[in-house]
C-alpha cells in the first residue's frame, strides 16, 4: 500500500508515503534493534496473535522516550494490509483517549509499530493477571475514558470520517500512567461516513469471540453499533471481573448477565471486591446502559455519545456515595441564598482547600490556583459580559484544555441591610442564576453544550470555568462577520443542526427534562470547528417527568425570542425553547436579528410575522440573506425557513419537538 521511503534517526515519513501524517516517524531497523536491545526477551510486555510487544527507549529528535514496540511475527498479505491500515489510521487520529502512534518500521520482512508507552498495561491484565485493586470509581473513570475514545472515532470529531474499531475488548484498552484509558490496536478498523447511524460496511466477520456483535456475525453488516455491543461486554467485565470466555458460563457472559438481571440477581453479579462501593441506584443505572448495548437490533442500542453521558452521570453519583460512606455525612438542608448555596449541590470532585469543584477530567484544581490573586484576574483579557458578571479569557498549562473562559460573580455581603432594595434584588437574582447554572450544566457533557469545567469559590466571589469557544457567539459573527467575512450557508446549516441536537438532548435524553428559557444567537457559541454549543444556563429550569409544564413568577428570556404563551400565562414547556429555536433558524436564513432596525422601524412588524408573509408570497427568496443568494442552496434555505415558521406557530401543541426539528433539518441535506 505504501512504498518504503524516508530514512534517518527518527525521521518523519516521506511525503511520498501517501496518506501518512507528517507527525508519524519512520524508523530504521537499526534504531528498533537498539531500542529493544536486539529484541531482548526480558523487555516483552505483551503478546498476541500478531506477535510480541517490547518496552523500548528510542531517540526522537534530541530526546529519548519510552515506547511500546509491536513486532509482527510473520508477514502474510492480510497481515501486511492490517499493518498499513493501522499506520494510516493512527497517523491521522489524535485524541487523549486513543493510544498515539509515534512511528513505524518497514524493513524487508519486518513490520513494526512504535506507540507511546502505557506503564499500567491493559485493562485485561489489571483485572485478571495483576489483580490490581481497582475501586468502583476508578473502574468507572476507565470506562468513561474508553467510551470517550470510541465516541471520538464514531462521530468524526476533528476528522473527516467516522471509524469503526471492530475489535473493542479489555485487552485493547490500555492504561496511561495517569490512569487514563486509551483505545489501541486499529488493525481491523474500518472507515465509514459520519452522521449516518444506519450506514453499514459489508466485511468478512472479524474480531474476538465473546465481543463480536451477533447481528454483525449473522449478516456481515458492520456498523458503529457493533462497537457499542463489544463495549457493553467490556462494561460488564469491569463490573463482574469475569472474562467473556469464563468456563463457568454455559452460554457466555452476555446470556449469564441477561438471565441474572431477569431473575433479580443484579447485586450478585458484581465483583465481591467492589460490591459495597456501589449504591443500588448506581448499579441499576450502570446495568441499564450496559444491557442496552446488547440489544440484538443495532438501531435499539445507544450511541457512544449516550453511553458517555450516562457513565459520567453515574460517576458523579458514585463519588457522592463514596464521600457519604467515607465521611459519614449527609447533604445539609437547603440554605438561604446568601449562605453557602453551593454546599447543597452534589459535585463530582471537591478540593476543600481551594474551594474548587471540578466537573471535568479535562482540568485540575492545581491549574486554577492563580485565581487566589484577584489582581491576576483583572489583568486577563475580557471577552464578554453577561447578566451574572464579566467573562475573561485565560491560558493554562498542562491538562487537555489549554484555553478557558472564566465568569466572575461577586459574592453578596452577608449583611444586606446596607443595600438598596433594587441592589438586593439584583444580587439575589445573580446568585439564583449561578446556582441554576451549576445544578443544570455541571454534570452535562454533550458536544453541542458548552461544558462547565469547574467552580472556584473565593471569600468574596465565585468563578465559573468553561472551555473557551474560539469563534465567539453566533450573534457576534452575524453582526460583525468572522475575520471580516460572511458566514456561508453550509456553516449556518451546521449550526442549526448542532443547536437542534443539543436541544434534543436537553428535552428528550436528559432526566429530568431541561428547558433553557434563554435560547438566542448570543447564547449559541462556536468552537474551533464552528460546531454550535448552547451556553448560559442561568435561567434554565428542570421539568419533572410527571409534569407537563412549570409556572414561573416572572417571564425570563430575551425579547423577540420569548414564546407568546409563556408571556401570557407564565407557564413554560419545552415548546418555549422550540419557539426560540425557530427564531434562531429565521435569523440564520434572513441574516437579521429580531431587534434589527429593519423590523423595528422600517417595516414595524415582527420577524415572525414577516417570515410568514414572505413565505406565502410569490417571491419567497426575498427572505434570504442577500449575501447567501446565488450559492446553489436556495431550496435548502427556504425549507429551513419553513421549519422556522413551523417552530414559531402560535399554538405550542402544533410546534414540532426537538427531535423532529433535528430530523427535518437532517433530511434537508439529502
Amino acid at each position: 500500500m505504501f512504498p518504503d521511503s524516508g530514512h534517518g534517526k527518527g525521521s518523519e515519513a516521506s511525503t511520498s508515503t501517501a496518506g501518512l501524517s507528517q507527525s508519524c516517524c519512520q524508523f530504521e531497523f537499526d534504531e528498533i534493534l537498539l531500542a529493544t536491545n536486539n529484541f531482548k526477551e526480558s523487555l516483552v510486555v505483551g503478546k498476541g496473535g500478531f506477535g510480541k510487544v517490547y518496552k523500548g527507549n528510542i531517540r526522537i529528535e534530541t530526546t529519548h522516550v519510552d515506547v511500546a514496540i509491536k513486532r509482527l511475527d510473520s508477514i502474510s498479505n492480510q497481515e501486511a494490509t492490517e499493518f498499513w491500515a493501522e499506520v494510516e489510521m493512527l497517523s491521522k487520529l489524535r485524541h487523549a483517549h486513543l493510544v498515539s502512534l509515534i512511528g513505524y518500521c518497514n524493513y524487508e520482512k519486518e513490520m513494526i509499530l512504535v506507540y507511546e508507552y502505557m506503564p499500567h498495561g491493559t485493562l485485561e491484565n489489571l483485572l485478571y493477571q495483576l489483580h490490581t485493586p481497582l475501586s468502583w470509581v476508578e473502574r468507572l473513570k476507565i470506562c468513561i475514558g474508553a467510551a470517550r475514545g470510541l465516541d471520538y472515532l464514531h462521530t468524526g470529531t476533528g476528522i473527516e470520517v467516522g471509524v469503526i474499531h471492530r475489535d473493542v475488548k479489555s485487552s485493547n484498552i490500555l492504561i496511561h500512567e495517569s490512569w487514563a484509558a486509551k483505545i489501541s490496536d486499529f488493525g481491523l478498523a474500518r472507515i465509514g461516513p459520519i452522521n449516518q447511524a444506519s450506514t453499514y460496511v459489508n466485511t468478512l466477520v472479524k474480531g474476538t469471540f465473546g465481543y463480536i456483535d451477533p447481528n454483525y456475525f449473522a449478516t456481515g453488516k458492520l456498523t458503529r453499533k457493533s462497537d457499542v455491543y463489544a463495549f457493553g461486554v467490556v462494561l460488564f467485565e469491569v463490573l463482574c471481573q469475569k472474562r467473556p470466555s469464563d468456563r463457568s458460563f454455559e452460554c457466555g457472559l452476555v446470556t449469564w448477565i441477561q438471565e441474572s438481571i431477569k431473575e433479580g440477581n443484579l447485586k450478585q453479579i458484581v465483583y465481591s471486591g467492589i460490591r459495597d462501593e456501589i449504591s443500588l441506584k448506581c448499579l441499576k443505572g450502570f446495568a441499564r446502559i450496559a444491557e442496552r448495548c446488547f440489544d440484538y437490533h443495532p438501531n435499539h442500542r445507544p450511541t457512544m455519545t449516550e453511553v458517555v453521558f450516562s457513565l459520567e452521570s453515574l460517576l458523579a453519583q458514585s463519588v457522592l456515595f463514596s464521600q457519604q460512606k467515607t465521611n459519614n455525612w449527609s447533604l445539609p438542608p437547603p440554605k438561604k441564598i446568601f449562605g453557602r448555596i453551593f454546599d447543597v449541590i452534589p459535585f463530582s470532585s471537591l478540593d476543600k482547600s481551594l474551594g474548587t469543584t471540578i466537573f471535568s477530567l479535562s482540568i485540575t484544581a492545581k491549574e486554577l490556583t492563580f485565581l487566589e490573586d484577584d489582581n491576576l484576574f483583572l489583568g486577563l483579557e475580557k471577552v464578554g459580559r453577561g447578566g451574572c458578571g464579566e467573562v475573561v479569557k485565560a491560558h493554562i498549562r498542562g491538562g487537555m484544555i489549554k484555553t478557558i473562559a472564566i465568569k466572575k460573580i461577586i459574592q453578596p455581603p452577608k449583611d444586606t441591610a446596607q443595600l438598596m432594595e433594587e441592589d438586593t434584588y439584583l444580587l439575589h437574582k445573580k446568585m439564583r442564576q449561578i446556582q441554576a447554572e451549576i445544578k443544570t450544566v455541571g454534570l452535562i457533557r454533550h458536544r453541542n453544550i458548552v461544558p462547565l469545567l469547574a467552580h472556584v469559590s473565593r471569600p468574596n466571589c465565585h468563578y465559573l470555568i468553561y472551555k473557551f469557544m474560539t469563534n465567539g457567539s453566533l450573534q457576534d459573527i452575524l453582526q460583525q462577520g468572522r475575520d471580516g467575512g460572511e458566514l456561508d450557508w453550509l456553516a449556518r446549516y451546521k449550526i442549526a443542526i448542532g443547536v437542534a441536537t443539543g436541544l434534543e438532548y436537553l428535552h428528550m435524553n436528559h432526566t429530568p427534562r431541561i428547558v433553557h428559557r434563554d435560547l438566542k444567537p448570543a447564547n449559541v457559541l462556536l468552537d474551533d470547528d464552528m460546531e454550535a454549543r448552547i451556553a448560559d444556563f442561568g435561567l434554565a429550569k428542570s421539568i419533572p417527568d410527571a409534569e407537563t409544564h412549570m409556572t414561573s413568577s416572572n417571564v425570563a428570556g430575551a425579547l423577540g425570542y420569548i414564546a407568546p404563551e409563556y408571556h401570557q400565562t407564565m407557564k413554560f414547556t419545552e415548546k418555549c425553547d422550540i419557539y426560540s429555536f425557530g427564531m434562531i433558524l429565521g435569523v440564520l436564513v434572513v441574516g437579521k436579528l429580531p431587534s434589527d432596525e429593519f423590523f423595528q422601524h422600517t417595516l414595524k412588524v415582527s420577524l415572525v410575522k414577516w417570515m410568514r408573509k414572505v413565505m406565502t408570497s410569490d417571491d419567497p427568496k426575498e427572505a434570504i440573506d442577500p449575501s447567501l443568494l446565488g450559492n446553489g442552496y436556495q431550496e435548502q434555505m427556504l425549507l429551513v425557513l419553513k421549519i422556522a415558521c413551523f417552530c414559531t406557530l402560535d399554538n405550542p401543541k402544533e410546534r414540532p419537538n426537538s427531535k423532529d426539528c433535528r430530523i427535518m433539518l437532517s433530511q434537508i441535506q439529502h
